[in-house]
């Protein structure tokens, strides 16, 4: 058994938070961060939802030399992190869904703000 001292220098996670993330922009960097941070507590064995509203829903297409806003994407799915794309707002912009960002709807982004410990917007 470990000396009592030793356990308490141990972080002591109670519960596995979930994270839910609204990005409203359309901005490189500022999408790569919310993405990597999506990424970084997944690691943490939370569960982590991100919903991509108005100039959100463009960024899957945003190319930048120094933000590569798709791959960071699609280590953010790969690790298990669920991505929602605005239906409404795709369709203002003449897109349409895709396997990384699927159509959602309000009520999509309404039970990730419902059922979420956090909710972060960028």
């Amino acid at each position: 058994m470990l000396p009592l001292k030793v356990i308490l220098n141990e972080p002591i996670k109670l519960f596995n938070m979930k994270i839910g993330i609204v990005i409203a922009t359309n901005d490189a960097e500022t999408s790569w961060n919310a993405f990597r941070f999506g990424v970084f507590s997944l690691t943490k064995k939370d569960t982590v939802k991100v919903f991509l509203l108005g100039k959100g829903v463009e960024v899957q297409d945003v190319s930048h030399e120094k933000f590569n806003v798709k791959e960071q994407m699609q280590k953010f799915a790969d690790a298990s992190g669920k991505i929602y794309a605005c239906g409404t707002c795709l369709k203002v912009r003449d897109s349409e869904g895709t396997e990384l960002c699927p159509l959602s709807t309000m009520n999509d982004l309404y039970e990730i703000v419902q059922e979420a410990d956090k909710v972060l917007t960028f």
